[in-house]
């Protein structure tokens, strides 16, 4: 079984797992709204908390929501630094053209994935060693090869 690290929360209602071995604790809208067809909103969850050193979380969408509904987080995935202790937020966005999304307090709007993270040390050299891919963009290792 992976280690349990522990994550002080001071407010809000406490992230948790749907199932053993989940990877993500279910954050919690604390406000209700309501995010018309092709719009998004800043929905808070009243959660604060503070990860140890050497961890970061992860705000992700929940996949029910994102296929059921169009329900997706703008920039996924939302980054919460080990030093931040603020109110933990989700921007949602309604990818539905023609259905609006209520939201009730309590309903379930995203995902928290606690890790740990390795610091880079990055050294600066005149040229980078090859690889198989090389400088191939977007779509060059997708279907049918570089275009």
């Amino acid at each position: 079984m992976p280690d349990v690290v522990p994550v002080l929360i001071a407010s809000g209602e406490t992230p948790t797992y749907s199932h053993p071995g989940d990877a993500g604790a279910d954050l919690h809208s604390a406000e209700a709204l309501t995010i018309e067809p092709g719009r998004r909103a800043t929905v808070g969850t009243g959660v604060s908390i503070a990860l140890p050193d050497g961890y970061v979380a992860f705000v992700v969408p929940r996949s029910g929501l994102a296929s059921k509904r169009g329900i997706t987080i703008v920039n996924s995935p939302g980054t919460v630094d080990a030093g931040y202790r603020g109110e933990l937020r989700v921007t949602l966005l309604n990818t539905d053209l023609d259905e609006p999304f209520e939201i009730a307090v309590g309903d379930r709007i995203a995902q928290l994935i606690v890790m740990p993270v390795s610091r880079a040390e990055f050294v600066r050299v005149e040229r980078l060693p090859g690889s198989h891919r090389g400088e191939g963009g977007f779509g060059s290792t997708g279907i049918g090869g570089a275009r």
